[in-house]
């Protein structure tokens, strides 16, 4: 595991943002928070110590299995907080992951597939995502995006089949946008006012068919965010962060949506290319599929990647952030 700076080690004017893809998902509803509370789980204690390491204000997470009181969030909370990092501020909501659609969205001719769900998963909630603070959370301004159909998404890139909706008409009056989630969460911090944090898990670009629907599905997920600053006049600086699970580069996504991210003027890009997951070899191989960027009205005083294969495939990113006009 790299070695991160504390944020005590940082200034004391600055913020630490962090996103984190922990692959915190077992196989049944319920399992994750047995696992919590049993305290012996290799892979939970290795999340505890990549924390206890990078020390984020803010965190988002993906891959996070949800349920509808937040039990096992709550129950990792608390098991930080014995540890030695609290946040007593949360959020989550109920992801598309294993949310029944009650219709063929992929087309086999079989229905209750973990793919006929609104987004991939084999129970409600399978790897969902959260955000941790230490910092209040305006819970009642959230926006979340999660139930956004993928047609209302302006030049959406919806697969088609002989000039019709693949899947027909009725399949797309009801699909949706998004395979968890999308969510911009507004933070109090004590120093700088509002910060926005603006969340996702993109939907990995394959396991479909010639139609493509999971990689233009991906393509679309990191688009929602090109349509959202368009229409964002507010002014509010924001962090971007989450699994686009798309390389801008490598494998087998469509990457334009994300390379329009990284290349945007209101945004800033202070990792390079370094793959942040480790896939199987040689397919899909290592992949940069993890983002954390800034928005420009932030200075960014410090950044760290944090690799821990005992908790996840995926490297924790963090970013140390200051108003850049304080």
């Amino acid at each position: 595991m790299a070695f991160a700076a504390t944020a005590a080690d940082a200034q004391d004017t600055t913020v630490r943002i962090a996103t984190f893809n922990a692959e915190l998902k077992r196989k049944g509803p319920g399992l994750l928070l047995r696992d919590i509370l049993k305290g012996k789980d290799p892979q939970i204690a290795a999340f505890k110590t990549v924390l206890l390491d990078v020390r984020p204000d803010i965190i988002a997470l993906q891959g996070i299995d949800y349920d509808l009181r937040a039990t096992a969030l709550n129950a990792l909370a608390d098991d930080l907080a014995k540890s030695g990092i609290s946040y007593p501020h949360r959020f989550t909501a109920a992801p598309n992951a294993g949310q029944t659609s009650g219709m063929d969205l992929n087309g086999n001719g079989r229905l209750g597939d973990a793919d006929d769900a609104h987004g991939y998963g084999r129970f409600n909630g399978a790897g969902g995502m959260a955000v941790l603070s230490r910092f209040p959370i305006q819970q009642d301004a959230v926006e979340d995006y999660t139930a956004m159909l993928w047609r209302d998404l302006p030049d959406n890139i919806y697969p088609m089949k002989d000039g019709a909706p693949f899947g027909g008409d009725d399949i797309y009056q009801v699909h949706r946008l998004s395979t968890r989630g999308h969510w911009i969460v507004p933070v109090v911090t004590p120093d700088f006012g509002t910060l926005r944090l603006m969340t996702f898990h993109a939907t990995p670009p394959v396991y479909d068919g010639p139609e493509d629907r999971n990689g233009r599905r991906n393509h679309d997920e990191a688009a929602f965010w090109l349509h959202y600053m368009v229409d964002d006049k507010s002014g509010l600086p924001f962090v971007l962060s989450g699994t686009s699970n798309t390389d801008p580069a490598r494998g087998n996504g469509r990457p334009a949506a994300m390379i329009a991210l990284l290349d945007h003027p209101k945004l800033q890009n202070p990792f390079d290319d370094t793959p942040t997951a480790d896939f199987k070899e040689p397919v899909p191989g290592d992949l940069r599929v993890d983002y954390l960027l800034p928005s420009t009205g932030w200075r960014v005083v410090d950044h760290g990647m944090v690799t821990a294969p005992a908790a996840s495939r995926h490297s924790l990113l963090w970013v140390d952030i200051a108003p850049r006009n304080p």
